[in-house]
């Protein structure tokens, strides 16, 4: 990309609407206004109006044929989106007279912005930092509330002023290790190791807790898979259908009704759970059902949640041995499991009381929940603790910093090892010349999610990732 041409794309969702917006920005915008738009009688021209202003007129093309009657924003640099000159046309919502604007802003000497190009104009410009941009990307996808909010928070500074100020600290102790270096014959030392240490270790605590709210984030803007499983029968597609509150699963007292994983979300207290209903997990020599069995355990494999649908009518022994079963057939590393005791209105004695003596625990379970899927009786239950096992201890996803970016999360890593190289470095009295690498190195990866470091393949992986017009 370069920065150097003015711009401009439709803004708004492709598509018919009433109205839509178009965006034009750079050097040349209020002169390409001045060709394309023609103000009310007795109004001055765009390049003449004061910034921040709304003026009606008509757009007309390249021979002075009107298309369309619009309102025109303006907004001159450096106080704009972009940091540059910036013209935002408001017209009629038909495709046809998008598509017409945008040809005589092109053929007045605009060219088609790339994707994403708007937001990269304002970092270079330094309207932001590059984890703000990012969020503006996050913000425009947000499917919950939770995701909107984890994004607003972070298009407003989110954790990079801290990171920045942390930063500048580490970046003051490196240049006094490495002034040591031009005094290595005098024995000095400018850098007061003991600070160095507190504050290594204060740096090594954020990165830390930033670094670890990854796995929430990531659920937030990603939505958790959650797998729904069991054995035949066990009431697995009823759950779902319970969850999302329609019949989207055929129930059945037929074993092996469902042959194939369905999925579908919903949102519960602001997150997103993606759920997969699954086949009944079961030896079987029907070759229709192995393979309903197989992409079964392939879904459940791919799960940060397992909802395991247990039939507790056969009592305590009959629901362990399910379980275990169930869990030798998938891959439960790394995943948090729901066990559903369900039927439980036809049991002749409720499993509530072996249910929260332990028993749970013994299974590895983190939670365990009675209900009966048919009635709906422990739906909520469930809801609550499909909620609890993603946010764990991470419970505040409001104003608090959650990290939900996978390169910021990689970054925040490689800055953790170098803090521990550096830390062990000092325990052990190692030299200033040794340290200095893995300050640096520290310093840098901490950069890189700001963008104060950045390869030019970073930046246009970051923007093309954008849709046109942001």
């Amino acid at each position: 990309m370069t920065t150097s041409d003015t711009i401009c794309a439709i803004c708004t969702a492709a598509g018919m609407g009433a109205i839509a917006v178009l965006r034009l920005s750079g050097s040349d915008a209020m002169a390409i206004a001045d060709k394309v738009f023609r103000p009310m009688k007795g109004s001055r021209k765009p390049s003449e109006q004061a910034a921040r202003t709304l003026h009606y007129g008509t757009i007309v093309d390249q021979v002075g044929t009107p298309v369309d009657d619009v309102v025109i924003s303006i907004f001159r640099g450096p106080h704009s989106y972009t940091g540059e000159d910036t013209i935002e046309i408001s017209c009629h919502g038909s495709t046809t007279v998008q598509r017409r604007i945008l040809e005589t802003l092109i053929c007045a000497g605009a060219r088609m912005a790339e994707p994403g190009e708007f937001t990269k104009r304002a970092f270079v410009n330094g309207k932001m930092d590059l984890s703000q941009a990012e969020a503006v990307a996050d913000m425009i996808a947000a499917g919950s509330e939770a995701a909107r909010r984890v994004a607003f928070n972070q298009m407003r500074g989110g954790f990079s002023h801290q990171l920045k100020e942390l930063r500048e600290r580490l970046i003051h102790f490196a240049s006094l290790v490495e002034l040591e270096l031009d005094f290595s014959e005098e024995d000095v030392e400018f850098a007061d190791r003991g600070e160095l240490t507190m504050l290594t270790d204060e740096i090594s605590r954020v990165v830390t807790r930033l670094a670890d709210s990854f796995r929430l984030g990531n659920a937030i803007k990603e939505g958790v898979p959650t797998a729904i499983v069991g054995a035949p029968n066990a009431g697995k597609s009823t759950l779902l259908n319970a969850l999302l509150c329609e019949e989207r699963s055929i129930v059945s007292d037929i074993q092996g009704t469902t042959r194939d994983t369905i999925e579908e979300t919903v949102n519960i207290e602001d997150l997103t759970f993606r759920l997969i209903d699954t086949a009944g997990l079961r030896k079987t020599d029907d070759a229709i059902e192995a393979e309903g069995v197989r992409r079964s355990e392939a879904a459940a494999a791919k799960a940060t949640v397992v909802v395991m649908m247990v039939d507790a009518t056969g009592g305590e022994a009959m629901a362990r041995e399910a379980v275990e079963g169930i869990r030798g057939m998938i891959k439960m590393d790394g995943k948090s499991l729901i066990v559903a005791l369900n039927k439980a209105d036809a049991c002749e004695v409720s499993p509530s009381a072996w249910a929260t003596s332990g028993w749970g625990r013994e299974v590895g379970a983190e939670c365990v929940v009675v209900m009966s899927a048919r009635d709906g009786a422990g739906i909520e239950e469930l809801r609550s603790a499909m909620v609890s096992v993603v946010k764990g201890s991470d419970a505040g996803t409001g104003e608090d910093v959650v990290v939900t970016n996978a390169r910021h999360y990689e970054a925040l890593v490689r800055a953790r090892e170098a803090l521990t190289r550096v830390r062990s470095g000092l325990d052990a009295g190692m030299g200033g010349e040794l340290l200095s690498v893995d300050i640096r190195e520290a310093t840098d990866a901490l950069a890189s999610i700001t963008g104060e470091i950045s390869s030019q393949d970073v930046l246009n992986n970051v923007f093309r990732n954008f849709c046109i017009g942001k």
